[in-house]
């Protein structure tokens, strides 16, 4: 029964990855080319705290109740979109010091590689 249970959760959470807008957003924002993306993105909050908003009224008027899975859902949107901002940006300051750091170690190892040639083919001093 646990391992059913573990199968499904699996499932749906694949499912979700794969299908859902705001999870294949959250996915391109975190890669290198979609991170400067992520301030942009916190904008997508408004929309989606103003359909939660409006959902609020429609419950308080007499709507359905399930409509409360919609709310919590677009809640929970709103903030994803608002958490990609500021992370989007902290992971592109690491990934440009790791690049740099890159570029660095590759600059020192080929001003060592030149000074090596340079020492094998001076001439030999008496």
């Amino acid at each position: 029964m646990f391992r059913l249970l573990i199968v499904v959760s699996i499932h749906i959470r694949n499912f979700l990855r794969r299908y859902m807008p705001t999870n294949i957003l959250a996915d391109v924002i975190r890669t290198r080319r979609g991170m400067k993306w992520g301030p942009a993105v916190m904008l997508l909050a408004i929309p989606y705290f103003a359909a939660a908003f409006w959902l609020i009224g429609l419950i308080d008027q007499g709507a359905p109740g399930w409509l409360h899975l919609l709310v919590l859902l677009t809640i929970w949107n709103g903030f994803k979109m608002l958490w990609l901002g500021p992370a989007s940006i902290a992971w592109l300051i690491r990934a440009r010091l790791r690049e740099a750091g890159a570029r660095r170690r590759q600059r020192r190892a080929a001003a060592r590689d030149a000074e090596l040639t340079i020492k094998e083919g001076a001439p030999e001093q008496a």
